[in-house]
């Protein structure tokens, strides 16, 4: 079996849209959505109903759980507080139900167990981050405990790619990021495709994973999509940050410095999002 696996969709609606496209190129027999279908962005409507097209196997995250009230805002940053109060409001009832009656874990028939934030026991407030090595050793630990047998564990919610080989009851080996890695049968593995809607890494293009459970194998993916339109429209929504609040001669400085560096389109896109 080929699953995609996607994350962090987090309503950035034109880089889901180039996502998908890409997966269904490439064929896949299923679509597996790791939680935060919603949050930051101006399209969550649209995004549930493209992820909810797909018939993709998806899991809660954490703004996906305070949208429909399943979790407080009370640890989430003001800027994602306000984005979850914006999209309750801004979501249909059908919507709000498909939100609240995602799982907070799934399996998958070849080997797979599905999270948002970590295998592990995480609080009803907060979402563990797989962040350290720490962390991932304690999700491995509970993947090698989990009834399924599976030897692999999908994680989101940093919002990075990674791909990390638990053997020989040791820690995590950090395997290459953008190639095709063959899993090993006696090996555990906690992997993570990153985040199509809001990467937080230098390159900025939504990612995604093809496990071939079949071939054991991984690829990662990254997709170029319109970010300057939809930071536009996450912009128009009042949702995206912006220097306005800021002295102009800060901004002045942010700019000047990108465009000494010839960072032309950058700091074009910069001016978009912030509507400068």
């Amino acid at each position: 079996m080929r699953l995609a696996l996607i994350s962090d969709v987090h309503a950035n609606l034109e880089a889901l849209q180039a996502t998908l496209a890409d997966i269904a190129a490439r064929g896949v027999d299923r679509i597996v959505c790791l939680g935060d279908i919603v949050g930051y962005n101006a399209k969550p409507a649209e995004c549930i109903a493209l992820i909810r097209a797909a018939n993709a196997l998806c899991v809660a995250g954490n703004h996906d759980l305070a949208v429909c009230g399943r979790m407080p805002t009370k640890n989430f940053p003001a800027t994602a507080a306000r984005a979850i109060a914006w999209t309750h409001r801004h979501l249909s009832w059908d919507d709000l139900l498909f939100l609240a009656g995602l799982p907070l874990k799934a399996h998958v028939e070849g080997g797979l167990v599905a999270v948002h934030g970590a295998l592990h026991p995480q609080s009803e407030c907060a979402t563990v981050r797989l962040d350290s090595d720490e962390r991932r050793l304690q999700s491995v630990y509970a993947l090698i405990a989990d009834p399924s047998q599976a030897h692999i564990g999908a994680f989101g919610h940093t919002h990075q790619v990674g791909i990390y080989e638990f053997r020989d009851g040791g820690g995590a080996a950090v395997l290459q990021r953008e190639q095709t890695i063959k899993l090993h049968d006696d090996a555990y593995y906690l992997i993570n495709p990153g985040s199509v809607g809001q990467p937080r890494s230098k390159d900025k293009r939504a990612s995604y994973m093809i496990l071939d459970l079949a071939q054991r194998t991984v690829t990662v993916h990254r997709v170029t999509y319109d970010a300057a339109a939809a930071w536009a429209a996450t912009r128009q929504a009042g949702l995206a940050p912006t220097l306005a609040f800021f002295p102009r001669p800060l901004r002045s400085a942010i700019t000047g410095g990108l465009r000494a560096l010839h960072l032309d389109r950058p700091v074009r896109d910069l001016a978009a999002y912030l509507g400068l």
